[in-house]
């Protein structure tokens, strides 16, 4: 076991340097003015190859942790987001084929290299299944939601590029500051992914304990307490002392140290903005916007909408109707209001109106575009902010 254990490690370690190479090859087919330059072609299909190579890595890692523990790798945060950047190169190896845009590339993969560095700051161990989880829907209904927000994604990577190339930046405007405001909060989660994974290889912890319900509980924090829990105490000597307590409204087991991750999140996801306004003295998309010009705004839109008109029935499939059989047989209801599912049923209707807009209305372009970035927002809010901050029936995950 242990054996399998150390190579789906090392799999999942050469599939996520696999895409940062192949990242820099897709990247230097872009000084170059048509797809079709031999030298171009060449690089691309370089880059591809070193994707495709990387995914069958992910995949053997993905193998091999099912065989060690015994259960589909998708059952706690770590699984189930590096499963979530698997579908994503996956998507984008499809339409890359269809497509053969490389630039598509040069913005997917560095999404999909986040999700893995995202998961590594979870707890990687192999633990025993929860009672609740153990049932054959683990496979089906969450495959299917990550298979169907994967694809998805490749939608606001498509809305991206298309915003980064047609938004004009000779002078600030509303939609100058929006997309920057996108980039900024990619920058948040950079910053949450580098300082975690600081302190992850520091071996830091502070134990807390606090009042929960009136029973007397203990966190570990595994990052230096800004914020601790309301009116906690803190036990470990040695450490930073907090600068002052978590809102009483914040309720939920260990909300507080998640509380404080968002603090850190925005401190460090901040400085690495400033850092690179500093470095390139104008806006990040402002710097972007050359490098793109080579890019057709009607191919970009095009991938946009296959990708939600491909992503949205999948996702209807896992998020809503696996979902709630799972939720009858597991909790006796097929629908409750907790949050995970309110969430889920909010991207179902934010889609269904992106494809309604776009078939009946003519959204195309850069209201679609926007859409797509918005839809983004919504899954990863989700992914992120529900998971780790409300407290819900999903939180053991």
């Amino acid at each position: 076991m242990q054996s399998l254990i150390e190579t789906s490690s090392t799999m999942l370690f050469t599939a996520f340097i696999l895409y940062l190479v192949a990242t820099f090859f897709f990247g230097f087919t872009i000084k170059d003015k048509t797809s079709k330059n031999k030298k171009s072609g060449i690089t691309g299909k370089l880059a591809i190859t070193l994707t495709i190579i990387g995914l069958i890595a992910q995949i053997v890692y993905f193998i091999t942790r099912w065989m060690a523990s015994g259960h589909a790798p998708v059952s706690n945060m770590f699984e189930f987001v590096t499963f979530l950047g698997m579908c994503l190169v996956l998507a984008f190896i499809i339409l890359w084929f269809i497509y053969k845009l490389n630039m598509l590339g040069l913005f997917a993969l560095p999404i999909a290299m986040i999700f893995i560095a995202y998961a590594s700051v979870f707890p990687t161990e192999i633990a025993p299944l929860v009672p609740s989880l153990k049932s054959h829907w683990l496979y089906i209904h969450v495959t299917t939601v990550a298979l169907g927000s994967g694809i998805l994604f490749i939608s606001f990577v498509a809305g991206l590029i298309y915003l980064i190339r047609e938004v004009d930046q000779k002078e600030k405007t509303k939609r100058t500051t929006s997309l920057e405001g996108v980039l900024y909060i990619i920058f948040l989660i950079i910053g949450f992914v580098v300082i975690s994974s600081v302190f992850g290889a520091l071996n830091y912890n502070a134990t807390f304990e606090y009042d929960l319900n009136g029973k007397t509980t203990q966190t570990e924090y595994h990052l230096p307490a800004i914020a601790a829990p309301f009116e906690g105490a803190l036990l470990t000597d040695n450490v930073m002392e907090p600068w002052f307590d978590t809102p009483e409204w914040m309720h939920g087991a260990d909300a507080g140290r998640k509380f404080n991750s968002v603090i850190w999140s925005f401190i460090i996801g901040t400085l690495l903005y400033a850092l690179a306004r500093l470095v390139l003295r104008k806006r990040i998309s402002a710097a972007m916007q050359p490098l793109l010009k080579n890019v057709k705004p009607d191919l970009v839109d095009e991938i946009n909408y296959r990708s939600v008109a491909i992503g949205f029935p999948v996702f209807t499939l896992g998020g809503l109707i696996f979902a709630s059989i799972w939720a009858q047989e597991a909790w006796g209801r097929f629908w409750g209001w907790d949050p995970k599912e309110v969430w889920a049923l909010i991207t179902w209707f934010f889609y269904a109106a992106y494809l309604h807009l776009r078939l009946s209305r003519g959204w195309h372009g850069e209201k679609s575009a926007w859409l797509a970035v918005i839809g983004f927002g919504i899954i990863l809010f989700n992914l992120i902010v529900v998971n780790l901050v409300l407290a819900g029936l999903h939180s053991y995950a």
